[in-house]
């Protein structure tokens, strides 16, 4: 039993971070700091000495934010408090954790740190639900993930037992976990692990654009701080009258050529830093463990218990080279923010194939156990959800895609007509839109064929999109309710929008665009007996409207 003296205990991060915050505080304010150096330099003035004192107050705050953060964990609660003038203390309760990611940035890694954030799984679209750490030592932040996601018996003992006899004034640094005496480290199951061949997939993730944004908003604030003027700077002023020489088209191919190889190197670099040393793996406890990164490393963690399903997506480019990307639906996970950021990706952009059988692995009652055969049937002898044959939508469904890509297509071509006529467009734009003509009709088919469900094992199965196509795998035993939705348009073409809800991933997926009696059968079958009042009553409305005429 843990000494009620000890629990009220607030223990410090690790001194180590006096060197870390400041550090953050001044490549922060980076650009306000240089742009401070360039304006007091240019007006004669003594720009250098305002810079020092702008560092020197970084570090100041740096430091302040080790001195005014303290934390504690006690067997009910995961509290931290912060704040100099304004105190704020923030608690998680311990049954409420979701999540527990590990993460070591470049600074942290040399000085053996890692921050660790705690997910409750409420409120992630305003980050109140995740209490943050940063940072601890990598043995303490290892230890905590592990003791506030597997809650085994015989490490809470340990740790009760460790800090019961810890002197109450050490730091956090101090405080070790030994394991009982004869026991083993826990079993774990590799599903995954990053492969060189994979990198090929890098430069279609167009992960590089966001690149090209960061540069670009850098460059733009450093040039307006600073009140720098690039056309002074010598090979910006060359590069830029040998473009002014250049025709129009030779311009265009230009930019083009460039953003792509650009967009393609730094997506490609970025693959390699995001998801280097990528491993999967599946833990006796009942968890799956996903660690990445080589510079920044990031550890996962998910409760089996709480995965509900997975999503196979898709992007067009990725699609073309046969890639795929996988993510889990579970509960507790930053859905809102996609799944590279927010922690549910199971496996990187990698090919379908691989993608594929890691799901079959990863879902409950359904794997194989043989991660490279994707078509065989699970142990009850029915096929995987994964890969199991989709229901088709229909030619109402057909049509509906096709109408409503004309439909935008001409409305933009006839919005371009107008400024042509009366306002003195260049004409190419609008022979340009109607030039792509034929890609709208390929998008349209393209978008029907993405289209499909199915009601498997289990599992509703929904697949749509064409940007970005996916193929959704949700257990039924999760949806807590069915909404159907018809609107003007699809009212006329006798189809529906089935949203399945869940308390995982994305709170609700779509079945769209099928007839409202498939839409019926699959709310009725997955959730059996949830809808039968109301189809009863639907039955007796139909039944006396018939009979009335």
């Amino acid at each position: 039993m843990i000494d009620p003296v000890v629990e009220t205990v607030w223990r410090r991060l690790s001194p180590r971070m006096l060197v870390v915050h400041p550090f953050q505080e001044v490549v922060r304010a980076a650009p306000a700091l240089v742009g401070l150096l360039v304006a007091g330099s240019s007006s004669g003035g003594k720009g250098h000495l305002w810079s020092v004192a702008g560092v020197g107050l970084m570090v100041v705050l740096g430091m302040l934010r080790w001195f005014t953060t303290t934390y504690r964990v006690t067997p009910e609660h995961v509290q931290v408090r912060r704040g100099l003038l304004t105190r704020k203390v923030l608690t998680v309760p311990r049954d409420r954790v979701r999540t527990v990611d590990v993460t070591s940035h470049v600074l942290h890694r040399v000085l053996g740190l890692a921050r660790v954030e705690v997910g409750t799984g409420t409120s992630e679209r305003r980050h109140e639900g995740r209490l943050k750490l940063d940072a601890l030592t990598a043995a303490e932040a290892a230890r905590l993930r592990v003791e506030l996601l597997h809650r085994s018996p015989a490490t809470s003992s340990s740790a009760a037992s460790t800090v019961s006899t810890a002197s109450p004034t050490a730091s956090p640094t101090a405080v070790t976990v030994t394991p009982p005496a004869g026991s083993t480290p826990a079993a774990e199951t590799e599903l995954a692990r990053m492969r060189p061949e994979w990198v090929r997939f890098g430069p279609f993730t167009m992960s590089g654009l966001v690149t090209v944004g960061v540069v670009a908003g850098f460059v733009s604030r450093l040039v307006s701080e600073g009140n720098v003027d690039l056309g002074r700077v010598g090979p910006v002023r060359d590069t830029w009258q040998w473009f002014s020489a250049l025709s129009l088209p030779l311009e265009i191919a230009t930019v083009v050529l460039v953003l792509v190889v650009f967009v393609s190197v730094a997506s490609t670099l970025g693959y390699v830093l995001a998801f280097g040393n990528f491993r999967l793996t599946r833990h006796a406890e009942g968890t799956l463990h996903v660690t990445r990164g080589l510079l920044t490393t990031r550890a996962t963690t998910i409760e089996e218990r709480r995965l509900r399903g997975v999503e196979v997506g898709e992007p067009l480019l990725l699609r073309a080279v046969r890639g795929a990307r996988l993510a889990a639906v579970t509960t507790g996970l930053r859905a809102a923010q996609g799944a590279q950021r927010g922690g549910s990706m199971l496996l990187p952009p990698a090919p379908r194939e691989r993608a594929v059988s890691v799901a079959r692995l990863v879902l409950p009652r359904v794997s194989s156990g043989t991660p490279d055969a994707t078509d065989a049937p699970d142990a009850s002898g029915a096929a995987s959800p994964v890969t199991a044959g989709l229901t088709a939508h229909g030619p109402a469904a057909l049509r509906r895609r096709f109408t409503r890509a004309y439909g935008v297509h001409a409305l933009a071509l006839a919005a371009l007509l107008a400024l042509w006529w009366w306002a003195g467009l260049p004409s190419w734009t609008w022979l340009t839109v109607a030039a792509l003509l034929p890609l709208t009709a390929l998008l349209a088919a393209d978008r029907y064929r993405s289209l499909g469900h199915a009601l498997t094992s289990g599992y509703l199965v929904t697949r749509w999109g064409s940007i970005v196509r996916r193929r959704v795998v949700l257990e039924c035993d999760g949806v807590i309710g069915w909404n159907i939705e018809r609107s003007f348009f699809q009212r006329r073409a006798r189809l529906a929008t089935l949203t399945a809800t869940t308390a995982a991933g994305k709170q609700g997926y779509q079945v769209r665009d099928v007839d409202l009696a498939e839409a019926l059968r699959l709310a009725a079958a997955g959730s059996p007996g949830l809808l039968d009042p109301f189809l009863v009553e639907a039955r007796t409305v139909s039944t006396l409207s018939a009979n009335s005429m």
